[in-house]
């Protein structure tokens, strides 16, 4: 299985909180898809003997793309590449883009998922976070999308300021209302030179507190597993037969394609990244060439990825693969370095697989560290 990523950087307004590469100016949008569907041809040969399964557009926020341009790349796709007969084919989108209008086009388009960044269905979460929807305009674009799609995924955010479990508790509940399969949740970060991380540094925005977003993350856990969703990876919840394929495979490890300024790129021994810059991303590509950094995983990458993606995951971390594909080493070093995890009860092994419990489930990526191979070679 592999999939294509395709990154859309573009966004109506900069979110307090956001990272990501995008632009919030739309001048290059027609240029950057023509860019976008070019990149997809010069790099067709990667894919010569994959199966492409799923297809997801990120960004940015790929919903204000019109949905001729969306069907403009997945033509391109369809014309370069093997795809599966029914593949995933996912789009973000931001409530305020999905009018009645739009989310009529996108039905009787390819489009069969749809990841909605809703964030909080409360104002004053969403003016901290400079939203450009409102509450009442994720309620209603989720309410018109359920008629017309079964596979829907609604983003929340948690660990924010001033945020009581009350309110979490709440937020959790109006998403389960309108009966939708999946259910992806972050906890709140204050990146450096977000405007988030400005707030907080001059005092306005209280810090973000841990231990809050620790019992915020537990609660969203029992909430959702009581009413039937699998937490298959930490941040991502779903209902059986409804967890994003495109999602698994990344935390799996498949092969995948990411196409725009800043995508990523893995291939099992490969990862590489598109540069950040709309313009010169756009240049490099109209000239015929790639504006890729590519990297060669060492034996000691590969460990520590798949270290840090096992252990986010129901699937855990094999004991035989770490073995056959890396060492008996590595083995060996793993479970010397899980030792006191073990005690403290934040990792158990079930069989050759090495797992979180319940208490070490949120702090996956901090015990992972306490795992990664540092010393030796290869």
């Amino acid at each position: 299985m592999s999939g294509i990523y395709i990154h859309i950087p573009f966004c109506k307004q900069a979110c307090h909180y956001c990272d990501f590469h995008f632009s919030t100016s739309m001048g290059k949008k027609e240029a950057m898809v023509q860019a976008l569907a070019k990149e997809l041809v010069l790099r067709r040969e990667e894919f010569n003997d994959e199966t492409v399964e799923t297809i997801y557009f990120g960004g940015g926020t790929p919903s204000v793309l019109e949905v001729k341009e969306i069907g403009f790349l997945l033509n391109t796709i369809n014309e370069n590449y093997q795809v599966t007969g029914s593949p995933e084919i996912t789009l973000e989108a931001n409530p305020d883009d999905l009018t009645a209008t739009k989310i009529l086009a996108l039905a009787h388009s390819p489009i069969n998922r749809l990841s909605i960044g809703v964030q909080s269905f409360f104002e004053e979460d969403l003016k901290l976070m400079n939203r450009a929807h409102n509450a009442q305009q994720a309620e209603d674009c989720i309410t018109l999308a359920t008629r017309y799609f079964e596979n829907i995924s609604i983003d929340l955010i948690y660990g924010m300021p001033n945020m009581s479990n009350g309110r979490w508790r709440q937020n959790i509940e109006k998403a389960l209302s309108f009966d939708v399969p999946h259910i992806s949740s972050y906890a709140l970060t204050v990146e450096p030179k977000t405007a988030l991380a400005k707030f907080v540094d001059k005092g306005l925005v209280k810090p973000v507190d841990d231990e809050v977003a620790q019992e915020q993350f537990n609660i969203l856990n029992e909430v959702l597993t009581d009413v039937g969703f699998d937490c298959y990876e930490i941040s991502n919840f779903g209902k059986p037969g409804f967890h994003s394929k495109n999602n698994t495979a990344y935390w799996l490890q498949k092969k995948y394609m990411g196409i725009g300024p800043s995508a990523h790129s893995y291939d099992g021994v490969r990862r590489g990244w598109n540069l950040n810059n709309n313009p010169k991303y756009i240049t490099t590509i109209t000239q015929g060439e790639l504006p890729m950094e590519v990297e060669v995983l060492s034996t000691k990458d590969k460990y520590n990825e798949y270290v840090m993606t096992g252990l986010r995951t129901i699937w855990g971390v094999s004991l035989l693969r770490i073995a056959q594909e890396y060492g008996e080493k590595y083995k060996e070093y793993l479970l010397l370095q899980s030792q006191r995890h073990i005690e403290e009860q934040l990792l158990y092994l079930d069989g050759d697989t090495l797992l979180t419990t319940k208490n070490g489930k949120f702090l996956a990526d901090g015990i992972a560290s306490d795992l990664f191979m540092v010393n030796l070679s290869g």
